[in-house]
């Protein structure tokens, strides 16, 4: 595992005070753990940006304070909703000797021949699965290679996925990373479309039939009535004689 090095600096301001040190290049944040007193620190955009890049939240950083090291882990990052820019870092410090549970991202290596051989696409269902291990022994991903996946439903799960000694994967193992999807090509979708219209005008056609024959129905109702009239003219004549 490549080692990562992070300076940073203990920060007095906090509220809405952090705003001049993001002035200035910095992102405010702090440093917590079991049986850690929480620290308020701040570090350089540009270091932090090209640590949590290659560390992202699995790898072990070694984050200097005043001339300490704290072994820690990226542990969230608080965006600008707008701009998407790092405001706000929480670094967990962990025990070398206990175990962590994290989770960490899965690199799937290689185009599968379906959609090389434009069979169908590639569909992620999930990228990351959680793991536990000593930190020094956490992965910063895990990778597997895909290129094999050839027809329509083959698919990659988490069992599949092979892990580094003392490394324990607490996700399903049973669920699916990637599948293989049917391929929908332009000449499919002008055939859907296609029968979609049909069917939509037999619709059309037979909305009008279905109105004649009803009011067919009711002509042949209103002209029961009359006659239904004509009858007790009728009976009530013959007992007038």
């Amino acid at each position: 595992m490549k080692k990562h090095t992070l300076s940073a600096t203990a920060r007095n301001m906090t509220g809405r005070k952090v705003k001049k040190l993001r002035l200035q290049g910095l992102i405010p944040g702090s440093i917590y753990g079991k049986k850690v007193k929480s620290i308020s620190v701040s570090v350089k955009v540009d270091e932090f940006a090209e640590v949590y890049k290659e560390a992202g939240e699995s790898g072990l950083v070694e984050l200097t304070l005043n001339k300490d090291i704290h072994p820690v882990l990226i542990h969230k990052v608080q965006r600008e909703p707008v701009l998407g820019t790092s405001i706000h870092v929480e670094f967990y410090q962990v025990d070398l000797k206990e175990k962590v549970q994290t989770k960490v991202p899965v690199e799937f290596v290689g185009e599968p021949l379906a959609v090389t051989n434009k069979v169908g696409i590639l569909m992620t269902i999930r990228d990351e699965v959680e793991v536990e291990a000593l930190p020094a022994d956490l992965p910063e991903k895990l990778a597997i290679n895909v290129s094999g996946l050839a027809e329509v439903d083959a698919e990659v799960r988490v069992k599949d996925l092979k892990t580094p000694s003392g490394v324990e994967i607490l996700t399903d193992v049973e669920l699916t990373l990637v599948k293989i999807g049917a391929l929908v090509t332009k000449a499919a979708e002008a055939e859907e479309a296609a029968e979609a219209a049909a069917k939509a005008a037999a619709a059309a056609e037979a909305a009008p039939a279905a109105e004649e024959v009803a009011e067919g129905k009711e002509g042949a109702t209103e002209e029961k009535v009359p006659a239904e009239e004509k009858k007790e003219e009728s009976q009530q004549s013959k007992s007038h004689l």
